[in-house]
């Protein structure tokens, strides 16, 4: 059975200035759009702050610690990569861990020209160094949720025979921050539509975030990628913790029982983020807290959210996971869920985990690439943040600069910790 016989749903004309992997939006998008897609840019340039509860940063969160998890396998693979890129390649590949480039990021296609290389465009042994890192930096979930949704892209692109320059498996952009190095901070990041993912190491910490994964579908019933599938657990964990919920502590969680446009305020229908409000440039999001507290929620409920956020940070390898498994689990009862849409086997939802350590977003939109002009079950946008001030390792690596008494380093921001 074919997608469209399936779903009703079948791909749009063509009609986003988007020309290999470039978004060509200012003289051609409405006001709207352009201003949505072009985020970014606009946020790279205001210092950062984090994503906050009022606009203040809750300190003392995130620790700088030896945790004898040492990153050896992917420094050596790292530096294995930037030994063999010529020097014209390597200026626009690794560039310095302070660089404004980690904030310039996009779900969507870029209105910039993006850093880093583009993996499509560089030879198969480099291409597979750089998944090679990606690998080795990842646990076998992460990275196989990171390539399927890469899969899927060139899934869309096939489905829809449209967009062949930029719907495709290796149209993301890969670059290297600092030097790879098992004492010194550095991180590389990976940059393109439905999948951008941030990861610092300092030392022997890891911070994996912001992350955005996503699919449009997030399955391929035909073609070169058929059977791939991504964004399940997200999909089931979520319902199942919502399902758990009883009508006494509905009205505390459900900010709306429908997705359907109409029903949404305005500023929650676009079909660009839709719900979703951690995405690309919104590094300094002020998001008070909703939902159902985690100290409202049952033993049972409690479980099946640790559960869900689970999903998130078991992206990271076993060992990282764990710690921040701790850290979450220390600020449970400040920890809420909250929820929209329905949760029968087929509506469209939308949901977020919000604590102090950790910030999850779930959403189900209407099709950009597809013609289905209401949310759908099969787009799927997801993103992990660490709020508070540690997106892109930020809080642990002004801890780390303040200790090696580096005064003034960009890195040491708002809420500089003393040695």
């Amino acid at each position: 059975m074919t997608f469209e016989a399936l779903h009703g749903t079948r791909g749009r004309p063509p009609q986003l200035p988007i020309v290999d992997g470039i978004l060509y939006g200012a003289p051609l998008l409405d006001a709207y759009a352009a201003e949505e897609l072009s985020a970014a840019p606009r946020n790279a340039a205001q210092p950062y702050v984090g994503v906050t509860v009022a606009g203040a940063v809750q300190a003392g969160l995130y620790q700088l610690a030896d945790t004898g998890l040492q990153p050896t396998e992917t420094v050596e693979v790292a530096l294995t990569f930037l030994a063999v890129l010529p020097p014209n390649e390597r200026q626009v590949c690794q560039l310095p861990m302070d660089s404004k480039e980690w904030r310039l990021w996009t779900n969507a296609f870029p209105m910039w020209v993006a850093k880093g290389l583009r993996l499509e465009r560089i030879s198969k042994e480099k291409r597979e160094l750089i998944l090679a890192i990606i690998s080795s930096s990842l646990s076998k979930l992460g990275y196989a949720t990171t390539r399927d949704c890469m899969r899927l892209n060139g899934a869309l692109g096939e489905l829809i025979s449209g967009y062949r320059d930029s719907l495709t498996e290796f149209a993301y952009h890969f670059i290297v921050f600092g030097e790879p190095s098992t004492t010194k901070p550095w991180g590389w990041q990976l940059m393109g539509h439905h999948v951008d993912i941030s990861c610092v190491f300092v030392g022997t910490q890891m911070v994996l975030a912001p992350v955005f994964l996503g699919a449009e579908p997030n399955f391929s019933l035909s073609g070169t990628y058929a059977g791939t599938r991504a964004l399940d657990p997200e999909t089931d964990r979520g319902l199942a913790l919502r399902r758990e919920l009883t009508p006494q502590q509905e009205p505390a969680c459900v900010l709306g029982a429908s997705m359907l446009s109409k029903d949404l305020p305005p500023e929650l229908g676009g079909p660009f983020n839709g719900r979703h409000l951690a995405g690309a440039g919104q590094d300094n999001l002020v998001l008070p807290y909703e939902g159902i507290p985690a100290s409202e929620l049952t033993e049972r409920q409690n479980e099946l959210l640790i559960e869900l956020i689970g999903v998130y940070i078991d992206r990271m390898p076993a060992g990282h996971a764990a710690l921040k498994r701790r850290q979450v689990i220390e600020h449970l009862d400040e920890t809420y869920f909250a929820w929209r849409g329905g949760h029968d086997d087929t509506s469209a939802f939308y949901y977020r985990v919000h604590s102090p350590v950790v910030l999850i977003e779930y959403d189900n939109h209407p099709g950009i690439f597809l013609d289905n002009d209401e949310p759908e079950r099969f787009h799927i946008h997801t993103i992990v943040r660490e709020p508070n001030g540690n997106d892109y390792g930020k809080d642990l690596l002004a801890q780390h600069y303040a200790r090696q008494h580096i005064p003034g380093h960009p890195h040491l921001h708002r809420h500089d910790v003393t040695s």
